[in-house]
């Protein structure tokens, strides 16, 4: 009896005691990208790390971002090749698309990809820690109640598509839901401007959705250099999207038969069987942070400095949570640098975020690096800024019926003509990018592109041709 009793309370005992903390020298909160390419990169440094994370590991870009919107930006691009394909002779009849088809080949890829990330954490000895992250008052991170420390703590949990809050908007869906539909909207209407919104309204019309763009201003795109918010929104329209502008959204109702009637600013839309939500991104920092002394802004991102630390003390963030430069690979960039700074005696290292290249997967798509042109005269003036433009038909389309333009700007400052910024819209654009890129980066001028001798018959030769 006296046995048992002792037993008793010694289990008591154990059941109320605080959880043990396990420690580690490098704890990171997110999965995705950034996180997953610091915490390997810190691994290589000798350092014990751990990733925490509650969904599937890859985070946006892997499983609703980058990755399966290229795979059906490259689907579309298929629907806009058969139109061409009688122009260059091929007898070719397209009998029907069956959208469930690239859902199951992209969403088994995406099922690779996740086991190729879980794979490379354990290959790296990473812990895996699957669950929701919350801080707790003496700066640990509790996991489905078990605590953990980190000499050093990175915060990269991403982002989330923000849903207005009007009657009934629970009825469309957001980037995230889009690759959940099981098969090819009738019609839809696309809400936003940004390059979410151009590349899914883009995406959807060349598969034969008929496809509304609901913009609150008169053109797309409009933090983009004007060169290409005008082209893209030209481009848009000529491939059959119709855009709906200076246009918002008052109240969303289903029909009994499912489908949707919006009532607008404007007038009314009925018959919609998608609407898509893609008006913006909010950060996931629902962590806990005001127990550690983490600060946010005015819209919830996560202040840091030039080397991604927080008001926290040993407390890092990157990638989406801080609200500049969404993008996976300035994420990975620096949660890299960010590893090398912490761990491997490079004090000095940081990600420099002027001249960040990007793409959008816009139909045909946009590739940019530096300012816009009105950054460049707000900046330097008019008179120190000189800007060569080119529009011209890529030769792709001189046989074809269908036809599209590329569009190049480059910006310039004088005197010496050091390039400020390119833009560019068109067949090829997005892979022409990167190489230029890294010219801009370097530092180069006008004189350093002239000198270049140009590669013939390619779209790109104009950027070494201008005049």
């Amino acid at each position: 009896m006296i046995l048992q009793l002792l037993r008793t309370r010694f289990v008591r005992t154990l059941s109320t005691m605080p959880p043990t903390v396990k420690p580690f020298d490098y704890l990171v909160i997110g999965g995705g990208s950034g996180g997953i390419a610091s915490a390997r990169r810190a691994a290589e440094f000798g350092v014990k790390a751990a990733v925490i994370e509650h969904g599937r590991w890859g985070g946006t870009c892997v499983n609703v971002g980058c990755v399966p919107k290229k795979v059906m930006f490259m689907t579309a691009m298929h629907a806009e090749f058969i139109h061409d394909h009688k122009d260059y002779g091929f007898d070719v009849q397209l009998n029907k698309f069956d959208w469930s088809v690239i859902k199951k080949s992209r969403d088994d890829y995406i099922k690779r990809l996740n086991g190729i990330y879980a794979g490379n954490l354990e290959k790296s000895k990473i812990e895996k820690i699957v669950g929701h992250a919350q801080f707790t008052e003496d700066g640990c991170v509790e996991v489905n109640g078990q605590k953990y420390s980190g000499k050093h703590i990175l915060i990269a949990s991403g982002g989330r598509p923000i849903v207005p809050d009007i009657p009934g908007s629970e009825h469309g869906i957001t980037s995230d839901g889009f690759f959940d539909l099981e098969d090819l909207p009738k019609k839809t209407v696309v809400v936003g401007a940004g390059y979410i919104a151009v590349e899914l309204a883009g995406i959807l019309n060349a598969l034969g959705s008929e496809v509304s763009l609901m913009i609150r201003y008169d053109k797309v795109l409009r933090t983009f250099d004007s060169m290409i918010s005008s082209a893209v929104t030209e481009e848009l329209e000529n491939a059959g999207v119709k855009i709906l502008r200076q246009t918002q959204t008052k109240n969303v109702t289903k029909t009994s038969c499912g489908t949707l009637t919006l009532d607008t600013t404007t007038g009314q839309i009925t018959d919609v069987n998608c609407l898509l939500w893609a008006i913006g991104r909010v950060p996931n920092v629902e962590l806990g942070l005001e127990k550690v002394g983490v600060e946010k802004d005015a819209k919830g991102n996560i202040i840091v400095d030039a080397f991604q630390n927080t008001s926290g003390k040993n407390i890092y963030a990157l990638g989406d949570v801080c609200g500049r430069a969404l993008l996976t690979p300035v994420a990975i960039a620096a949660g890299r640098r960010l590893s090398h700074r912490l761990f491997n005696n490079e004090a000095n290292l940081k990600l420099d975020y002027d001249n960040i290249p990007t793409v959008v997967f816009s139909h045909p798509p946009v590739g940019t690096i530096g300012v816009t042109e009105e950054e460049a005269v707000e900046k330097h003036g008019a008179d120190k800024i000189k800007v060569y433009k080119s529009v011209f038909t890529p030769m792709y389309h001189a046989v074809t019926e269908r036809k599209t333009k590329c569009h190049m700007k480059m910006i310039c400052l004088l005197p010496k003509e050091k390039i400020l910024g390119i833009h560019m819209l068109g067949s090829g654009c997005d892979e022409m990018m990167q190489g230029f890129a890294v010219a801009v980066k370097m530092g180069a001028t006008k004189a350093h592109f002239d000198d270049t001798v140009a590669i013939h018959p390619t779209g790109s030769e104009e950027l070494v041709t201008m005049r």
